[in-house]
């Protein structure tokens, strides 16, 4: 039942958390690679294996969101979801509002794979580039 759903969990903590920070950082590498100016928000060593803050100059993270619904995308911090005013977490870590607001945080999960991982950037970054040609 639960009690033993919950044993496992901790047991696979430590790999788990492993494997997300893998795929976190391939991640991050593959956006940097497609999208120059790109830059990480917050610390890789003191984050959440399974969430990645990045942002962009120039980009509308809300209107990035609408082309890519089926990725586990939101905007700015997780501290700020749903309020239109810049994420006071990433507005105390620097950021300025407009890069509040080019701000993208993506989830990854127990389920993600490479392939998922790749998937994602290759779709995050053509969205981005169809946005500049507009």
């Amino acid at each position: 039942g639960l009690g033993a759903a919950c044993r496992i969990a901790r047991q696979r903590r430590s790999d788990d958390a492993k494997r997300l920070a893998a795929l976190r950082e391939r991640l991050f590498w593959a956006l940097q690679q497609a999208l120059p100016g790109l830059r990480r928000n917050g610390s890789a060593d003191h984050g959440l294996p399974g969430c990645l803050n990045v942002s962009l100059a120039g980009l509308d993270a809300a209107d990035l969101l609408l082309d890519l619904p089926d990725l586990a995308l939101s905007t700015g911090s997780a501290c700020s979801t749903g309020s239109p005013e810049p994420s006071h977490v990433l507005r105390a870590i620097g950021l300025s509002p407009e890069q509040a607001h080019g701000s993208l945080r993506l989830g990854l999960g127990r389920g993600t794979t490479e392939a998922d991982i790749d998937r994602a950037a290759a779709r995050i970054a053509e969205a981005v580039r169809a946005r500049d040609r507009r």
